[in-house]
């Protein structure tokens, strides 16, 4: 099952991956200025999956990815893949769990792991 992580970039917006069971990251969004639009974007996409468009794309370096296109709005792009099997199999995970995939949001956290004067005393 895949996992949508929100988090914060650091020019303030708001983004979200989706990473396999693996804990490798398959897709990146576009920016969301507030939080809840990134949730409603993640909200979208599970309950059109089956409306997604997956356009394929050659990078300059010969890389293959994919941006996902829904109602003719570019929803977001993959991750770079090396061969055309890595790909496909990065279209596959997104179809088989993006609709069941658990949310995880770190956008509200600075530090994910406590001071050093907690753990150490």
């Amino acid at each position: 099952m895949g996992t949508f992580v929100i988090s914060k970039r650091l020019n303030g917006y708001y983004k979200y991956e989706f990473t396999s069971r693996k804990g490798k990251a398959i897709l990146l969004s576009n920016d969301f200025e507030l939080r809840f639009e990134c949730e409603e974007n993640i909200e979208l996409l599970k309950k059109s999956v089956a409306n997604l468009f997956f356009m394929k794309f050659k990078s300059k370096n010969g890389k293959l990815y994919f941006k996902i296109i829904l109602n003719e709005k570019e929803i977001a792009v993959s991750r770079k893949y090396t061969t055309q099997l890595l790909m496909e199999k990065g279209i596959s995970e997104i179809e088989r769990s993006l609709h069941n995939s658990e949310v995880l949001d770190f956008s509200n956290q600075n530090d994910i792991f406590p001071p050093a004067e907690e753990i150490f005393g």
